[in-house]
């Protein structure tokens, strides 16, 4: 027990360090002080960096599956729309993504090289990809994109496939015209009802313009 915490404050040192630095620039040294133990006590947890980084991965994979589960219970949804699901699931995604910036970027990066990394960032994506799909499938009827399953399919690929670039790979650096939470949030959301053929998103833009642009 006494060992699994000091692993976790290790963690929760590293991870609030990301809050002010890249991961590549925070030193064992600064982990070990701030976790209250020694770079020796480090060691004797973690190989290296690169160890804590996957240990730092496999705990947000295993928050996030949690939060998942949660969040995309079907009973939380019975009396929602596509519209309703979708305006509030991706300001979730971007919340998320912003909680982690750093390590989420650090993860990315490594993920290129690392096929361990990459295939438990995959499977936590296909996972929310998958739990969505059903979701926004049980409303059918709504869709009037001639093949459902492929448009949600593609709707939900494409999206997560851009908040990532968005957010972890800091496109959003060199976009034209630079946009709130919010406005990424609504303009992600049109786009995904207008391919599926869910509603007027022009009547979406409104709506959630008339509550102040927030889409939750």
């Amino acid at each position: 027990m006494r060992t699994q915490l000091s692993m976790e404050r290790v963690l929760d040192a590293a991870e609030a360090l990301l809050g002010d630095k890249r991961f590549e620039d925070i030193h064992v040294a600064e982990i070990a002080s701030r976790a209250r133990t020694s770079v020796p006590g480090f060691y004797r947890r973690f190989k290296d960096k690169d160890a804590l980084l996957h240990a730092l991965h496999e705990r947000l994979c295993e928050e996030a599956f949690a939060t998942a589960d949660d969040v995309l219970a079907s009973e939380r949804w019975e009396s929602a729309g596509i519209a309703e699901i979708l305006s509030v699931f991706i300001p979730f995604v971007i919340e998320a993504l912003q909680r982690h910036e750093e390590l989420d970027r650090a993860i990315y990066q490594r993920a290129l090289a690392d096929e361990r990394m990459r295939e438990r960032s995959s499977r936590l994506t296909r996972y929310v990809v998958s739990r969505m799909s059903e979701l926004l499938l049980e409303r059918s009827e709504e869709i009037h994109h001639p093949a459902p399953q492929v448009a949600v399919s593609f709707a939900l690929v494409q999206a997560m496939a851009l908040l990532i670039q968005h957010y972890t790979v800091a496109m959003r650096e060199i976009e034209p015209v630079l946009m709130s939470d919010e406005q990424v949030a609504l303009e992600v959301t049109s786009s995904c009802l207008a391919y599926l053929g869910v509603r007027d998103p022009n009547a979406l833009h409104q709506r959630l313009q008339g509550k102040g642009g927030d889409p939750q």
